[in-house]
């Protein structure tokens, strides 16, 4: 059975800080208190196209994807975050080992994704368009989503704007950090989208 120093320890251990996060969203409503805390916390932000700019008008300064990868969006923007220097920073393990690759390939950790989908249902009932239909299946953000998910022990996922008022709860109590059991409950909403 733990001890109480034990259980401590783990869960002082299971507290992460957010240094660094990917926002890369759809609807950007419920966005802002969010994108002011995490300036005040002076977390690093990585964003694409239309989420960079709305980041930027709200007056935070933001890394593009592009510039981290050093590869453009490409095929009319259906591929923008595929890339090793994006996922290699969500699904690195915070250990020596992975540390050490990251650092090898000029990798940052990524410790808060952010995504809200294109609204593939809501297109689906308004149009019969199937090239429009087509292009509102996310393979980016979906994929960000599960990377994230995957590696909950060290990374923050918010996977839908559902989520933004729980993301505001915890950076605000929590002063930008959360625990192991914060970071198991987004993850688990991570399935459901």
């Amino acid at each position: 059975m733990p001890t109480f120093a034990a259980s401590i320890e783990t869960t002082v251990m299971s507290s992460k800080k957010i240094q660094s996060a990917l926002i890369s969203v759809f609807h950007k409503e419920g966005l802002e208190p969010i994108v002011a805390m995490l300036k005040d916390l002076g977390v690093q932000l990585y964003s694409t196209g239309g989420t960079q700019s709305f980041l930027e008008s709200l007056g935070a300064e933001v890394t593009a994807v592009e510039s981290l990868t050093d590869y453009p969006s490409i095929l009319d923007g259906r591929v923008k975050t595929l890339h090793p220097k994006i996922f290699g920073g969500i699904l690195a393990r915070r250990e020596p080992g992975h540390r050490e690759e990251l650092q090898q390939y000029e990798i940052p950790e990524i410790d808060l994704v952010i995504v809200d989908l294109y609204p593939f249902e809501e297109t689906l009932a308004n149009t019969d368009d199937e090239a429009a239909i087509i292009e509102k299946i996310d393979i980016g953000g979906i994929s960000l989503i599960r990377a994230a998910a995957k590696n909950y022990k060290d990374v923050v996922v918010v996977p839908s704007r559902a989520d933004y008022g729980f993301l505001l709860q915890l950076l605000q109590e929590k002063s930008g950090s959360t625990d192991l059991t914060d970071r198991q409950a987004l993850a688990r909403r991570a399935f459901l989208v």
